[in-house]
């Protein structure tokens, strides 16, 4: 007896073919959808939304990014040189904080331009934006803000403090992300992974943190890299005299916080951030427009704005003040050679 075999007419081959399809769409079809949507309001884009979605992306980022620290699965390895020959260090937390937090932003907008400082060739994450406002963001802007799509630039920094991570100095560690629009920052979010507290800020509508009561132009504690503390030293020393207090730290997140006055307690304070050395513009987007919704500045050691909309790196040194004559702390400032 010849074997038993099924065979399917076509109309049950195009059924079997639905069905595969339905099991698909219905796998992606909040990804879809959520693309759909996008790309039909590819013209513009609501600023107070992408406040709320980087919020979120900064916080998903964080678990990964504390759950990986917490498990000591970090997987840690170098991916090449610093500018100064320091070893720059990749891990695990890096990685998954990067898939979380750049997915979550594409599959939402998929047209915006999105610079992570990680880079990652898997498939992605059907991830999407559940589009909750948190409530503290309503209250502070009560509207929409729209601004053209082709306008925005959108910076991640999947984990601020790299370095100290690996270290388990976590105090320094943090999650970014800060919109520009033609170049100038306009929504930051610097995220505390292991304490869970979030600052943000959008410019010309206010933050959910402020600057302290007062500040030392004359006598001031200088807050620089913990890794670069010795290079800086004598540019400081050189602009506020050699009693000038300088506060080493990791992380350009948490050297702008320590400008501020967060809830959270871990944090030295600080009168300004000083640094002399190449820096990428993931590192100090978000905190650049914090402290510019609240009234504060970060620019070149020259006082220049520092643009946003185009290459990831920042050569012209940084300095940062809140309450303070920005451009009189300029001029007290030494000629500096970043070529050095």
């Amino acid at each position: 007896m010849a074997p038993m075999g099924i065979r399917l007419s076509p109309l049950g081959v195009a059924v079997f073919c639905l069905l595969g399809v339905g099991v698909i769409y219905h796998l992606y079809a909040g990804v879809i959808s959520s693309r759909i949507a996008g790309f039909r309001q590819k013209k513009t884009v609501d600023l107070r939304d992408l406040l709320a979605l980087s919020i979120e992306a900064s916080i998903q980022g964080g678990r990964e990014v504390k759950r990986i620290r917490e498990d000591d699965t970090l997987e840690e390895r170098s991916k090449g040189k610093t500018k100064e020959g320091a070893s720059e260090k990749l891990t695990l937390g890096d990685l998954n904080s990067h898939r979380k937090m750049y997915y979550l932003i594409k599959n939402t907008y998929p047209y915006l331009q999105v610079n992570s400082e990680e880079h990652d060739s898997s498939d992605g994450e059907a991830t999407i934006w559940t589009r909750n406002i948190p409530d503290n963001v309503l209250n502070k802007i009560p509207g929409s803000k729209m601004v053209p799509s082709e306008s925005v630039t959108v910076w991640i920094d999947p984990l601020d403090a790299t370095q100290e991570y690996t270290e388990n100095l976590r105090k320094y560690v943090t999650t970014m992300v800060c919109v520009a629009v033609n170049g100038d920052p306009v929504v930051g979010v610097i995220h505390k992974p292991f304490t869970g507290y979030t600052a943000w800020g959008m410019v010309g509508q206010g933050a959910n943190v402020g600057p302290r009561g007062s500040y030392n132009a004359n006598n001031p504690k200088v807050i620089v890299s913990r890794s670069h503390s010795g290079k800086v030293k004598g540019f400081i020393q050189q602009a506020f005299g050699n009693n000038t207090e300088i506060i080493p730290a990791g992380g350009a997140g948490y050297k702008v916080l320590a400008l501020l006055d967060p809830s959270d307690d871990e944090y030295e304070k600080a009168d300004m951030y000083v640094h002399v050395t190449y820096i990428k513009k993931w590192d100090i987007c978000a905190g650049n427009a914090i402290l510019k919704a609240l009234g504060g500045h970060m620019t070149t050691l020259k006082g220049e704005e520092i643009d946003y909309s185009g290459s990831e790196s920042n050569t012209g040194g940084l300095l940062a003040s809140i309450k303070i004559d920005h451009k009189k702390l300029v001029s007290r400032l030494p000629p500096w050679d970043e070529n050095k």
